[in-house]
């Protein structure tokens, strides 16, 4: 896959206002620390994958796991979102070399979490407890 590396490439495609409105994927964030950050991707109500961005000084590296298979005019949209909605709101001014980007085919197997339900289940001790 091509992707545009610098923003001064006259072969990179830029997009418009009226181009980013069209875009079928919507990032949204799920968590942030100092240093990362993961996104969901959308397609309208479909979960496509997830971005992971992880920045280290002036170099920015991410992973795109998609969970679909994608066109190449599509994976070159979603990274055209990435960097102008997200990297570069990060740092504006930044040397798009010092983006590093891997991108995954992914298929989600399980997921785990601590549930709520279980805190939930020691509060209840401690009510039976104190009656």
């Amino acid at each position: 896959m091509a992707y545009c590396e610098g923003k001064t490439n006259p072969a990179c495609r830029r997009f418009s206002l009226e181009d980013k409105a069209r875009s079928q994927f919507r990032l949204s964030r799920l968590v942030r620390t100092s240093s990362s950050e993961i996104y969901l991707v959308w397609d309208g109500d479909s979960r496509v994958g997830q971005v992971h961005l992880h920045y280290a000084h002036d170099t920015i590296h991410a992973a795109v796991l998609l969970e679909v298979d994608l066109t190449t005019e599509e994976e070159e949209d979603l990274l055209e979102i990435i960097d102008e909605d997200i990297v570069s709101s990060y740092l504006p001014s930044f040397e798009r070399e010092d983006f590093l980007v891997s991108m995954f085919r992914a298929e989600e197997i399980s997921s785990f979490s601590y549930a709520s339900s279980d805190l939930d289940d020691f509060g209840d001790e401690d009510e039976e407890e104190e009656d």
